[in-house]
């Protein structure tokens, strides 16, 4: 899974890229998208760690492409913006970094700090390229109508929802409003529409403001985080020990990036369940709704098709009573079947046919 990472020039959106992956900012601000994967914070293994000394941890990662800015003032820039959308529809979720910091050393886009204002700005970007990618194809279906052919009553219904489509957009209101069935999500999962994502809001704010929340709203947005990227940059570059000291003396638990790592994580829709044994202690990565079954699956396919049931464990019951055995001891360890739909930190142990 992907996020993209989007936003207005000096927005200081390549730094929430580099404090988040940890890979250093680009000095020669390259044209071109940077990518990079990154471990899902899990403080949750720490403890299967422990307890089982494992021979391999395997984190669950998520994805991250850096978009370069481009002004949308001029032609130039408008053009740059239409060559990354390509890579931008490829992404599974949207975050929009707007600046709320003052800095003499880095001029505001536009001379202003408002960060209500360049989040309008991309929103409308975001609107205006969905419905220049449906009003071609209304076009086209249009004409493709006019014309018996084989495909007639499927051109026919996806004329008829990409028109609702339009109409939303038109109305400034994102294809999430309007696609909201399966089908619906199935008929027009080809372009990748921009509005249908998932977006997080990063309010890149001064140092000053470190720990604080958002204190405004977006609509049609899952969530906003507020998060000074330079120094969330200058933390993740430190070594472990001297990051947790600088975190302290900011009276923080854990840098942001953690918590816009697990946004972005469970904005997309995702989750984790978590097997354990002295050989790995792992977080896989599973879609939010999955069953036990689907996440058998996952492990290997052969478990799915084997699939006899699952031994399941909540989390906080496996770390209340020390260890599996005393969570099965205690009566906290399930059997589950296949239509059992896992929740984030389960632990499984699937038992299948060879």
């Amino acid at each position: 899974m992907r996020a993209a990472i989007i936003g207005l020039p000096t927005s200081g959106k390549s730094t929430v890229f580099s404090a988040v992956t940890g890979v250093e900012a680009d000095p020669y601000a390259s044209p071109e998208p940077r990518r990079a994967v990154v471990a899902v914070p899990e403080p949750r293994l720490a403890y299967l760690t422990e307890l089982y000394k494992p021979k391999k941890v395997i984190e669950a990662t998520f994805e991250f492409v850096d978009i370069p800015g481009c002004s949308l003032d001029d032609s130039s820039g408008q053009a740059d913006w239409r060559r990354l959308l390509p890579t931008v529809r490829q992404a599974d979720l949207l975050v929009i970094v707007v600046r709320a910091f003052e800095s003499d050393s880095v001029p505001a886009y536009q001379d202003r700090i408002d960060a209500k204002a360049d989040f309008s700005v991309m929103w409308d970007e975001l609107i205006f390229a969905d419905l220049d990618a449906v009003t071609t194809r209304v076009e086209r279906l249009e004409k493709a109508l006019t014309k018996p052919t084989k495909t007639h009553d499927q051109e026919k219904r996806e004329l008829s929802l990409l028109q609702k489509c339009r109409e939303a957009l038109e109305a400034n209101e994102p294809l999430t409003t309007v696609i909201t069935s399966v089908d619906d999500r199935r008929q027009v999962s080809s372009f990748g529409f921009l509005t249908e994502k998932p977006i997080i809001g990063v309010v890149n704010v001064p140092d000053g403001a470190i720990g604080d929340s958002a204190t405004w709203e977006a609509p049609h947005v899952t969530k906003i985080i507020s998060l000074a990227a330079a120094t969330e940059s200058e933390i993740a570059g430190l070594d472990p020990d001297d990051r947790a000291e600088f975190l302290a003396d900011l009276g923080l638990d854990e840098p942001a990036r953690n918590r816009l790592i697990r946004t972005c994580y469970e904005g997309a829709g995702l989750m984790s369940f978590l097997t354990m044994g002295t050989d790995e202690v792992r977080a896989w990565t599973i879609p939010q709704g999955a069953t036990a079954v689907e996440a058998a699956g996952k492990i290997h396919s052969d478990l799915s098709r084997g699939f006899i049931r699952a031994e399941t464990v909540a989390y906080d019951d496996l770390v209340e009573h020390t260890d599996f055995k005393g969570a099965k001891a205690a009566g906290r360890v399930r059997k589950e079947g296949k239509t059992y739909v896992v929740c984030d930190g389960d632990i499984l142990n699937i038992l299948a046919n060879p």
